[in-house]
């Protein structure tokens, strides 16, 4: 089932070589994952500037290396709204990574992902983005644990 109601997401995973930044979510939707950085677009603002505030805001980095990678669109049993989320590929910022309210930064090597503390669906499209390709998914989750059904494909 569709609906109209739709809200854009940013999410950054910062790559250099063979290690992948991710963030321990600490607070709010995704408590106890592992994740890149990102969050809701503002009103008036691209969905190029969420994605390097909510960087800023959750690692202390800042980056004007923006690739988009991929498109997600994922919906919840029960639930009418949207979930469109933008990927992006992040290789070069300034400042160091550092914990905050909301993100507790660590480098993982790509052969270690740490894939059973992550969101079921990050399994099947992240080694898509770490590939270098682009892509475009819709999930559908019954709660926050269980992947009813998919659609993956390479762009």
């Amino acid at each position: 089932m569709r609906s109209n109601a739709r809200k854009v997401l940013t999410l950054c995973i910062i790559q250099q070589g063979d290690r992948v930044l991710l963030g321990m979510k600490k607070r709010g939707f995704g408590k106890g994952r592992w994740n890149g950085f990102g969050g809701k677009v503002q009103e008036g603002e691209t969905i190029a500037e969420a994605a390097k505030r909510e960087l800023k805001e959750e690692a202390g980095i800042v980056t004007e290396d923006l690739q988009e990678r991929g498109i997600l669109e994922f919906t919840f049993q029960n639930n009418p709204e949207l979930l469109e989320v933008r990927v992006f590929y992040v290789s070069h910022f300034t400042g160091e990574p550092v914990e905050t309210e909301e993100m507790r930064p660590q480098w993982f090597s790509a052969g270690e992902i740490p894939f059973e503390h992550m969101w079921p669906d990050d399994k099947l499209w992240l080694p898509l983005f770490l590939e270098g390709k682009r892509f475009k998914g819709t999930f559908l989750f019954q709660g926050m644990d269980t992947l009813l059904s998919h659609e993956l494909q390479e762009l």
